[in-house]
């Protein structure tokens, strides 16, 4: 077959992957991406991507222009044609070990220098952030605020923040693309990480897991928002104080009843927490004793119903981006009548008094009968933009059916099935008439959602 034929068929076969490969890059707008300069961390490995990239691509068109020209000045050009016999160019020799060791230089230097500035610890004048990992969810601390939160990370814009990194259970790895890099989370091993977000307005940001840490590793998101100063102080503050709906006079402080402690055992995967056999209605205790209404004195300490909080308390739900609003479908056969109404006093006294077995994983700053340490901490779950790990949005439908068969919204979770008739995907099993009915669902959910 003729040269210029067998050239022609090969420029056929390549410029459409060409083509399509040259569209891939054109107007690519991706919301996760790390090819931001919102910190000097991403700025430092961004640069440090610009070298690699321009040099690698340098080298590439070089080699391949060579070996192009020698392809084309030596070849066969007739049937008696034998190439020149060549034993050695000292020259050559040199050029070729010098250049890739000057190239090489070239890499290390800002590499190293990248590592070391990286690697360094944070100032004394940083906020600490500790960061512990579940299955499959996020718990974030902030110790100079006696604060504790859970998948929803808020960070004040210009300031430097260190994250202490630990896990409770297997190795997660902690990652905010248009902020920072990755770093993994592991067991009785803290890692650190920093980084400033000094590039950033009040912002709404995606985290995420990207490590395999199991059936829902996929499902262990997270938010992060940036917010200037004063509105971070504000919204610590509000964390650090007791529950706004409920709260007890003389009940334990945020601080001493605020989650699990890092080094805390944790349930096995797949396993549940110690809970009775059927979960009580919400008429009942889990001693099937009459719930009573809160005594007159209590309500009195509570301030009323709900307690009006003044100041930023959390990122505006308006102004979240389209890609950090949580899209997981309902898995199908999931159901909820949303035509009722909850009761909030009615769910807080069901909760405080055993139905569910809420009060065996959770804490409620202000709730002296929720102290659990197994789950996230929810004294001011009602002011979170997102539930169950990041994966669905805070609100009346979503939350019911979490709490109605949250095994069956995501796999793997260690929350037992508590909706009454509902089948837990985990032991097969299905909740007896005792579990919770729509209605008492719905008076959690409306206390819960009181917490702002």
């Amino acid at each position: 077959m003729p040269v210029t034929t067998r050239l022609r068929r090969s420029l056929a076969t390549a410029l459409p992957a060409l083509l399509a490969v040259s569209l891939t890059a054109c107007n690519a707008v991706y919301p996760n991406s790390i090819f931001t300069r919102h910190t000097e961390f991403n700025r430092d490995i961004g640069g440090l991507f610009d070298i690699l990239i321009w040099l690698g691509t340098i080298v590439f068109i070089f080699v391949e222009a060579l070996l192009l020209y020698t392809i084309w000045r030596y070849r066969r050009r007739s049937e008696d044609d034998r190439p020149e016999h060549v034993h050695g160019n000292t020259t050559l020799e040199i050029l070729w070990t010098a250049i890739p060791a000057l190239i090489l230089a070239f890499i290390a230097v800002p590499t190293v220098r990248a590592i070391f500035k990286t690697q360094a610890k944070a100032g004394a004048e940083a906020l600490q952030v500790e960061v512990i990992g579940h299955q499959w969810w996020w718990e974030f601390r902030y110790p100079q605020y006696k604060v504790v939160t859970a998948n929803e990370l808020y960070l004040p814009v210009g300031r430097k923040v260190n994250f202490t990194l630990k896990s409770q259970d297997v190795i997660h790895s902690f990652w905010i693309p248009q902020l920072g890099g990755k770093r993994d989370v592991i067991t009785n091993h803290p890692n650190y990480l920093w980084f400033t977000p000094d590039s950033v307005g009040e912002q709404a940001w995606n985290g995420m897991c990207v490590e395999f840490c199991g059936a829902s590793h996929a499902n262990m998101r997270f938010k992060t928002y940036t917010v200037s100063p004063a509105n971070f102080d504000a919204w610590a503050a509000h964390q650090a104080s007791p529950a706004a709906f409920g709260a007890v006079a003389g009940a334990p402080a945020p601080s001493s009843v605020s989650g699990a402690p890092s080094g805390a055992p944790a349930n096995p995967v797949g396993g549940a927490p110690t809970r009775p056999a059927a979960a009580p209605s919400a008429t009942t205790t889990a001693n099937n004793a009459p719930i009573a209404p809160a005594p007159a004195h209590d309500m009195a300490s509570m301030g009323g119903a709900t307690v009006q909080q003044a100041g930023f308390t959390a990122f505006p739900r308006e102004k979240l981006p389209a890609h950090v609003v949580p899209s997981t479908p309902i898995p199908p056969g999931m159901s909820f009548n949303e035509a009722l109404v909850g009761d909030a006093e009615r769910g807080r006294a069901a909760i405080s008094q055993g139905a569910g077995a809420c009060m065996g994983c959770h804490t409620i700053a202000g709730n002296p009968m929720m102290v659990g340490v197994t789950g996230p901490n929810l004294t001011h779950v009602g002011s979170r933009n997102t539930i169950a790990g990041g994966i669905y949005p805070n609100d009346t439908k979503h939350l019911s059916m979490w709490i109605k068969n949250a095994r069956w919204m995501k796999p793997g979770v260690i929350m037992p099935t508590l909706g009454q008739f509902q089948r837990d995907p985990v032991t097969g099993q299905t909740v007896p008439a005792t579990g919770l009915t729509d209605q008492q669902i719905a008076d959690i959910v409306a206390y819960l959602q009181a917490l702002k």
